[in-house]
This record gives C-alpha cells, structure tokens and sequence, in this order.
C-alpha cells in the first residue's frame, strides 16, 4: 500500500488531537505527509455569515489548533485547511460530506477521524461525522 497524504479532520477536541496522533504515526510509517482539516461548528459558521465574528478571529482560533497539531507532527511534514462544517445555504453540506470533498479534492489516500461520543455540545463538529465517512470514502479509513 502507497500512501503520500494522510487526512485527519480537527476540530479542537481532545479526541480529534487523539486522531492526530494516529494520523502522525500512519504517515510516519509510510513516509507520507498530514493535511490536518479544520472544521468549523455550524455556530461558527452562522456567526461569520452574519458578520457576528470576523473570520480573521475564527482563523486565529483555526491557528491555536493547528498548534497543536504540529506538536504531534515531529519530522512529519504537516500542511493544513480550514472548512465550514455546516453551511445555511447549502442543506447537504455537513462535516462528513465535507470531509470527503477535501480528501478528493487533495487525492488523500488514507483518512483518520475521531470516534466521538454525541454529546449534544455544538463546538463538537466531528462528533458525528465519523460514521459517515466510514460508509462513503473510498480511501481506507481509521476511526479512533
């Protein structure tokens, strides 16, 4: 098996920097790289359409994340994107949807996602993306 980019979705959560630690580990094995995708949450994403927060706050916020993230990285090479979870205008578009329109957009080979509880918390954009990601991708996925 070849892989060159392992995609792992974050969005701020513990068990997503726990997806991290294995996408790090998968890409080291393989001498591939990390796109780290952060998701915003459908507040967030209202938030800015409405002009409620500026969207250079919200990359800061992205930025604090992707911090993390390179803490795990060690000599893996990271690269990274920010994507709105939810849209008002577009009803199909949702973390899981978008999750895969990036890994085929960046010809991912290999996905990891958090398996995360459904908490009701609506900062939790992952939460319930996992299940759809594994039922539709067509890169082999791990679900941690």
């Amino acid at each position: 098996m070849q892989v060159e980019t392992v995609l792992t979705p974050v969005d701020g959560s513990e068990a997503a920097l726990e997806a991290v630690e294995y996408a790090v580990a998968i890409a080291d094995r393989y001498d591939a790289g990390v796109h780290a995708l952060y998701l915003l949450g459908e507040n967030a994403a209202t938030a800015m359409d409405s002009g409620q927060v500026e969207a250079s706050e919200l990359a800061t916020q992205g930025e604090q994340v992707m911090a993390s993230v390179r803490a795990f990285a060690g000599d893996v090479p990271i690269d990274h994107s920010s994507a709105c979870g939810f849209s008002v205008s577009r009803l199909a578009q949702h973390p899981g949807s978008v999750i895969l329109d990036v890994a085929e957009m960046l010809d991912s080979d290999f996905i990891v996602v958090p398996r995360e509880p459904v908490t009701g918390d609506q900062d939790a954009v992952i939460e319930k993306a996992a299940e759809y990601v594994l039922a539709h991708a067509s890169q082999p996925v791990l679900s941690v």
